[in-house]
C-alpha cells in the first residue's frame, strides 16, 4: 500500500498534495494518508524521508517521490509499464 505525505489543506482541490491523491484514485492505488503540520519546521518524518520537508511525498513499492508533477508523472508511467506487460489476447495468425 501507498502513503501519502500531505497538508492540512481538507478538500482535493487546493493544493498540489489533492493533485496526487487524485491521481492515485484515478489510477485505483490503495493508500494510505499522513497529515503532516502546516510547519515545515515540524515535518521531521518528511525530512528523513526525502532530505527535504516540502509536500507531498508518495512513498510506494519502498520508494519516495516528491513533487507533485513528478508524482503523477510516475504514476502515468507505471500505468504504461502495466499496459505494456499485459498480454493483448488479439495476437496476429502467422502465415
Amino acid at each position: 500500500m501507498a502513503t501519502l505525505y500531505r497538508c492540512t489543506t481538507p478538500t482535493d482541490w487546493l493544493c498540489p498534495c489533492g493533485k496526487v491523491a487524485r491521481a492515485l484514485r484515478r489510477e485505483g492505488i490503495p493508500f494510505q494518508e499522513a497529515v503532516v503540520p502546516q510547519r515545515r519546521s515540524r515535518r521531521p518524518e518528511v525530512e528523513a524521508l526525502t532530505g527535504q520537508r516540502r509536500v507531498p511525498v508518495l512513498v510506494i513499492e519502498g520508494e519516495s517521490i516528491c513533487d507533485s508533477r513528478r508524482i503523477v508523472e510516475h504514476l502515468e508511467f507505471r500505468r504504461a509499464q502495466a499496459a505494456v506487460a499485459e498480454p493483448t489476447g488479439s495476437a496476429r495468425p502467422t502465415p
